[in-house]
């Protein structure tokens, strides 16, 4: 029995410990933001009213425009965050319902066949007879898919792949690094700009990237918590002759609404913070928060208490979403849905 106190206590510690190294950060965050610049510069500091005098002045000159447009990333930020995360759980939902409720049997060498008319046919046509990157691209994907899945329906030779592997596909398109797939996208958006469609530093342009971006997480998450749906209930739905549109839409959401919930938390989370591709894809007026912090220095070097501030305002809203998540989890709402 002493024993086991001796090992609680232990683990209490090692507890105690792991806190103060996850949550001093953020208090020191906190603190510096409300430190005046003599406070910051003088060396560090820790307890307001004890170490230094707080001040809102640092505030102020954040929102008075002294530091530049706090407001301009704040609101993209929030719209880009919020539509891109709604597009991507919504599109994942049903690519994670279709995965967990029909077969598919994809061959490989239809997949192939795909790949070589895409990249050759787009060669050919961007090379030798000269069409412009989008209309090139656009027409070789839609040549490219027909073919594939007709080819598909052939008896072909070779592997046969089936759901598990459609969803690891999805889920590694997160395996590649970021810069990969962000300096493609700068070039396809620069190519698409020129063809007259502006798609660099506009609203519309990052939602897309964005919506790709947190597509794999929605269709991987999303296909957990679908699979605890009961499938007895939409097979009773089916014998009262209701679509599968209509079971989608008023049986399965409203059954899944706590995966939902938590999917598109974690999905938010990733986009809110995401930061080369908006480095890449922004030059100013759809700049976000990540680039508002990187930007918070000046000729006379590091200005902390304003690189505190706009942390803290980026940081505030992920908090409340942890917490709101922390707390549906410990009440039982997300129970059995997460593994």
């Amino acid at each position: 029995m002493m024993e086991t106190d001796g090992y609680k206590r232990i683990g209490l510690g090692v507890s105690l410990v792991w806190l103060f190294f996850c949550l001093f950060p953020l208090y020191f965050v906190a603190v510096t933001a409300f430190k005046p610049p003599i406070a910051v510069s003088q060396g560090p500091t820790y307890f307001p009213f004890v170490d230094f005098e707080p001040t809102l002045q640092a505030f102020r000159d954040a929102f008075s425009g002294l530091r530049g447009d706090f407001y301009g990333p704040i609101m993209s930020s929030i719209m880009v965050a919020t539509t891109a995360t709604a597009l991507s759980v919504f599109l994942g939902t049903m690519a994670a319902y279709a995965l967990v409720r029909f077969e598919f049997r994809v061959k490989l060498l239809s997949g192939l066949i795909f790949a070589v008319i895409a990249i050759g046919g787009f060669t050919v046509l961007s090379e030798v007879y000269e069409w412009t990157v989008p209309t090139a691209l656009a027409t070789v994907l839609v040549v490219a898919l027909v073919v594939s899945v007709s080819a598909n329906r052939l008896p072909l030779p070779g592997p046969v792949l089936g759901n598990r592997d459609v969803t690891f596909w999805f889920v590694s398109q997160r395996i590649f690094p970021p810069i990969v797939s962000a300096f493609a996208l700068f070039l396809l958006y620069a190519e698409v700009g020129r063809a007259g469609l502006t798609l660099l530093d506009t609203f519309g342009g990052l939602v897309l990237c964005y919506t790709a971006f947190g597509l794999p997480f929605s269709v991987w998450l999303m296909r957990d918590f679908l699979e605890t749906v009961p499938i007895e209930v939409e097979e009773a739905a089916l014998v009262d002759d209701i679509s599968r549109v209509r079971i989608f839409f008023q049986i399965v959401l409203p059954m899944a609404r706590p995966g939902l919930i938590a999917t598109s938390m974690i999905v938010l989370a990733f986009i809110w913070n995401e930061f080369l591709f908006a480095l890449l894809l922004t030059s100013g007026e759809w700049q976000t928060l990540p680039i508002l912090i990187s930007g918070q220095n000046s000729s006379r070097g590091d200005e902390w208490w304003a690189i505190s501030v706009a942390a803290l305002i980026a940081i505030v809203p992920m908090v409340i979403v942890a917490t709101i998540l922390g707390r549906m989890m410990r009440s039982g709402l997300l129970s059995g849905s997460i593994k």
